[in-house]
């Protein structure tokens, strides 16, 4: 990625017993433990706005798969961690077909393929639809542009997953589009 990424300071704390508990959540998946990488832009974009001072322990987790069933599964596993009090957050972009942006400014027009994509995933995620979501592929319109690669699509999926029911329709709080990509997020309580 681009060099100023890796400039970029977000101190948190780690969770190193938040680590041993999701280790343990996981014992058929080998588990790398790292500390000596900072966070992705990936978890540190979003954690710069919802808490500023860097003063929450944070533990971030690579994905082991893109394939949304077994995605759901892990989140399933993780589910209890919420009792906890453990906020799980699985960030990425509704729409993310760089390749295709023509024009790269913050208000820029979104294209179609962006607002058909982000429509079909506002209906879905508001049916509960999860089964029709996993199969976005080939069922959502706007593919490949949406998502020419998917892994900024696939967190949502760990999320739907650890929210206990994912076939109840969360809220959909933030809609809209930043370059033309759909930042549509949900969340459930």
């Amino acid at each position: 990625g681009p060099w100023h990424y890796y400039q970029v300071q977000y101190p948190a704390p780690g969770a190193p017993d938040l680590a041993d508990k999701v280790a343990a959540l996981m014992p058929d998946t080998e588990t790398v433990a790292r500390t000596d990488r900072g966070l992705d832009h990936g978890a540190y974009v979003p954690l710069t706005v919802m808490y500023p001072d860097a003063d929450i322990p944070v533990l971030q987790m690579s994905l082991p798969t893109l394939e949304p069933d077994r995605l759901l599964e892990i989140g399933r596993r993780l589910a209890p961690l919420r009792d906890e009090g453990v906020l799980i957050v699985g960030s990425g972009f509704t729409t993310h077909g760089l390749p295709f942006l023509r024009d790269w400014s913050p208000g820029a027009a979104a294209p179609g393929w962006s607002r058909e994509f982000d429509a079909w995933a506002a209906e879905t995620l508001a049916r509960g639809a999860v089964d029709e979501l996993a199969d976005f592929r080939d069922r959502a319109p706007g593919m490949p542009y949406a998502h020419p690669t998917i892994e900024h699509f696939a967190p949502m999926f760990l999320t739907l997953g650890a929210s206990g029911d994912p076939s109840r329709a969360p809220e959909q709080p933030i809609d809209g589009f930043w370059m033309g990509l759909a930042k549509r997020s949900f969340q459930v309580a």
